[in-house]
């Protein structure tokens, strides 16, 4: 995701570090720009053993819950996480955890879902990919849209708000596909993405009828997508907003 740049991250002093922990590493995507802007050791850490395995070819690794951090006080001088605060239902006490372990700073790289936009050739896309969102986020029991107020989450947790910076992830979809990207459009056509989330949207307000409606103008969107690809016609643009929350401790 920082390709394209890594200015958002200028308020992590990541030259000054000497110790830095990657909470939530996942396959280690951000582990390897920290490293990479940095001289310093840079650790991995996630719950899942799998995801550690790909993250452990970048750093080293441990095994751990992002609320209960095996490190003893001031162990590093920055933790960092990217899409995790969202995904916790005590974002909040990981704060709290990381400020414990990092003797200066905490950094958390969190989106916004719920302000996502979507650009597309298949002018039916983008009102659904709006339509699907607001159904899944009124399903979702965690805070997803929680990157433009991660100050508050900061200050909850007792550290000083340093900064905060946007940064816009593009994702584009374009000739030539990747296989990703055709594997994406498949998914479209048979509505498997939704089928997902579906218990996900029907513990909102959503029924089952409007589910089921929405599904079939997916899977019909989904069809004009393929044509469009087979016409190398087809191409998408969604940009997801991250705010980068920078505190001391």
């Amino acid at each position: 995701m920082w390709d394209d740049s890594r200015a958002a991250l200028s308020d992590l002093d990541l030259d000054s570090r000497e110790r830095v922990l990657d909470v939530g590493c996942g396959t280690g995507e951000l582990t390897r720009v920290l490293a990479e802007e940095s001289g310093a050791e840079v650790v991995g850490a996630d719950v899942d053993p799998r995801l550690l395995a790909a993250a452990s070819e970048v750093a080293p690794v441990v095994r751990a819950d992002a609320t209960r951090l095996p490190f003893v006080a001031d162990a590093v001088d920055l933790v960092v996480c990217q899409a995790l605060l969202i995904n916790l239902p005590d974002p909040v006490g990981a704060v709290e955890a990381f400020a414990r372990a990092s003797s200066d700073l905490v950094a958390a790289v969190e989106p916004d879902n719920g302000a996502v936009s979507v650009d597309s050739t298949v002018d039916a896309e983008a009102p659904l990919a709006r339509r699907a969102r607001d159904r899944f986020l009124d399903g979702v029991e965690t805070d997803v849209t929680l990157g433009a107020d991660a100050r508050e989450v900061f200050e909850a947790a007792g550290l000083d708000v340093v900064s905060t910076r946007r940064y816009d992830h593009e994702r584009v979809v374009a000739p030539p596909y990747s296989e990703a990207a055709v594997e994406a459009a498949r998914k479209k056509v048979t509505g498997e993405g939704l089928a997902d989330d579906r218990e996900t949207i029907l513990s909102g307000e959503t029924s089952e009828r409007e589910y089921d409606d929405l599904r079939a103008s997916w899977r019909a969107m989904g069809r004009d997508v393929v044509d469009q690809m087979s016409d190398e016609a087809y191409v998408r643009t969604e940009t997801v907003p991250f705010f980068v929350t920078v505190g001391r401790v």
